[in-house]
């Protein structure tokens, strides 16, 4: 029986569409997981959310103006992460600058779907995902942005992590803040960009959030909890893979459901466990 369903589950590589989701979904997942990590760390959950939608708009442009949505997707993600970082350097007013940029943007958005006259199919596919309609050259795409994006990350990652420790220590310490949240904003908009072909607009903290949110609750080590992440999305993203070809839903539908799932484990059953687990001290009798 196990031989079977191993048989069974490598049987999905034989088919290239199935292929190049894995392959897609394997490299979006790591750099989802990694950048999802300072994404929690620094509170900007928000942040992700609103560039998803800013990136709708810029995939609906892109239609109109009959580009790749993919390109409209990166220029507008960028050009609103850093808006963002300009308008709201701290974190005690971002979110006020970030609705503000995103309400700006979603009406562009509403704008070029309005003009356009056909029906935006591919527009509207971003909304929920499409890992199993990516082609090779999609793939190719995709780890040539995510190589750029690892690379930045290995660049910053220290004084990207002490300034999404402590803020003001590290702005008294002469960091250059700015700087430092325009690089950020511009690494969660590529990476919000990438991952939306897997789980859409709609899911995006499925795979940009969730996974470092359990990392967190498991681990106070940053690369410890980089890896957990990373491992966690990985995880989600192959299981949610392999069920839906066995099962005509969604993709993204599963992806979401698994690593909502293990949140709430986490969240609810692990510390119980721990506590169990924990030894118990015997008062002392005078």
């Amino acid at each position: 029986m196990n031989l079977l369903t191993a048989y069974q589950v490598l049987s999905l590589f034989q088919y290239p569409f199935m292929q190049h989701a894995f392959e897609a979904g394997t490299i979006v997942a790591v750099v989802a997981g990694i950048v999802g990590f300072f994404v929690v760390l620094r509170r900007s959950s928000f942040a992700a959310h609103a560039l998803s939608h800013i990136g709708f708009a810029g995939a609906a442009g892109a239609v109109l103006f009959g580009v790749s949505p993919v390109f409209g997707l990166l220029l507008f993600t960028t050009v609103g992460g850093t808006g963002i970082a300009i308008l709201g350097p701290k974190a005690s007013n971002r979110d006020l600058q970030i609705g503000t940029v995103l309400a700006f943007m979603l009406g562009l958005g509403v704008l070029f779907i309005s003009l356009y006259q056909g029906y935006a199919t591919e527009a509207y596919s971003i909304l929920f995902g499409e890992i199993l309609g990516i082609s090779f050259s999609d793939v190719l795409l995709t780890l040539a942005v995510s190589a750029v994006i690892l690379v930045a990350v290995v660049i910053v990652y220290r004084p990207l992590l002490f300034s999404s420790l402590d803020e003001n220590v590290a702005e008294a310490k002469g960091m250059p803040m700015l700087l430092i949240g325009i690089v950020f904003m511009l690494l969660v908009a590529v990476a919000t960009s990438i991952a939306v072909q897997v789980v859409g607009v709609l899911l995006i903290f499925a795979l940009m959030v969730i996974p470092a949110a359990i990392a967190q609750r498991l681990t106070t080590k940053p690369l410890q909890a980089v890896t957990i992440s990373v491992l966690v999305a990985l995880f989600a993203t192959w299981l949610g893979l392999i069920i839906a070809y066995y099962v005509s839903y969604p993709v993204s539908f599963f992806i979401t459901s698994i690593v909502f799932v293990m949140y709430l484990t986490v969240r609810f059953a692990y510390p119980r466990v721990q506590s169990a687990k924990a030894p118990v001290v015997q008062p002392i009798i005078q």
